[in-house]
């Protein structure tokens, strides 16, 4: 299959898991704090990683990439899941799941400016599509009162998570089981201290476990797949499917029984669908060099970048990961932002 279209896939699976999340915490969370529901969602992510188990074919978690993980883990499994816990309390679920479009946004921006992906003029107009239908969502009738507060805390929390995106993308070349597993337990011990320091109420057995199963699939099972999706396009590009997730979670909580916003809310919905259609159409391709390279990561010998070295007994497409050298080589075809294409043309 081709990398992209892999890249693609994945970050819909991801984008699936996280969307639908977002209005049953809303639900299982009724009545509980933030810093314990952001501690539930992260020890369920945590737990997931951890029952699940390291791959052997992937790059390891080390020492070194200790800092940057309780970095991402600050921003994306603490101050992020915080505020939209405070932002979910004022502002309806549907609302809330379109408005986390913006993460995309923010995340495009970031990776365009710190790991300077290449960002065309079709990937910007849908950056200004997606933040137009997000202005327009929280100006729905009958809800200007209470999402005003409640889409400032809603954009916060997409600014955290597009740091942690853009901060993760180094990470992604490892194993994501150890760095979800990692990233979760940082944050759940953060919030569950903080939890306990201002005596938020204890959740009741329904409620923890809701929320707990709600962290694992739309956080650590959508995490896991994010950084493969990652590690083959980039962070802004990834960012920009992930988009599709809140749609899902907006239909969820339809579906629950919220009521549907009316015009601003249709438009709002139809702009950002129009992004997210620039974005999964946008193409990239063109001749490129490749100048000699040592690193460590996961690859296959069948991918056109890594068929100068060889190991008696492993299927060319087999996945594994070890220190490996490149020959500069020069060739054409489509590719997205991986680690072998951070080129910036």
């Amino acid at each position: 299959m081709n990398p992209i279209t892999t890249g693609v896939l994945l970050a819909l699976a991801a984008a699936a898991s996280f969307g639908i999340t977002t209005p049953l915490i809303q639900r299982f969370g009724e009545g509980l704090g933030p810093f314990t529901i952001a501690g539930l969602l992260y020890a369920g992510a945590s737990g997931l990683a951890l029952a699940v188990g390291r791959t052997a074919q992937e790059s390891p978690v080390r020492r070194i990439h200790l800092p940057r993980l309780a970095l991402v883990a600050l921003c994306g499994a603490f101050v992020a899941p915080v505020l939209l816990a405070l932002g979910l309390r004022v502002t309806s679920g549907t609302s809330a799941s379109l408005l986390l479009n913006l993460e995309a946004v923010f995340t495009v921006a970031l990776g365009a400016l710190v790991h300077r992906e290449q960002v065309g003029p079709r990937v910007v107009a849908a950056v200004a599509v997606i933040a137009t239908g997000g202005a327009v969502v929280s100006l729905a009738p009958g809800q200007a009162e209470t999402t005003v507060v409640g889409s400032l805390l809603v954009a916060g929390a997409t600014l955290g998570w597009a740091l942690d995106n853009t901060l993760s993308r180094p990470l992604s070349e490892l194993d994501p089981g150890q760095v979800v597993a990692g990233k979760g337990a940082i944050g759940a011990a953060l919030s569950v201290v903080l939890a306990l320091a201002l005596r938020e109420p204890l959740p009741t057995l329904p409620a923890a476990l809701g929320v707990l199963a709600c962290g694992a699939l739309g956080y650590g099972g959508s995490l896991r797949l994010y950084l493969r999706a990652q590690r083959i396009l980039g962070s802004a590009r990834t960012g920009s499917v992930f988009a599709v997730a809140p749609f899902l979670g907006a239909v969820v909580a339809l579906s629950l029984g919220e009521p549907f916003g009316g015009v601003a809310t249709l438009v709002g919905g139809s702009l950002m669908a129009l992004g997210v259609y620039l974005h999964l159409t946008e193409t990239h391709a063109h001749v490129h060099e490749h100048p000699a390279l040592t690193h460590d990561h996961p690859h296959r010998h069948d991918d056109g970048h890594h068929d100068d070295h060889v190991h008696e007994g492993l299927a060319p497409g087999a996945v594994h990961a070890h220190a490996h050298t490149h020959t500069p080589r020069t060739h054409h075809h489509a590719h997205g932002e991986d680690i072998h294409h951070q080129h910036h043309a």
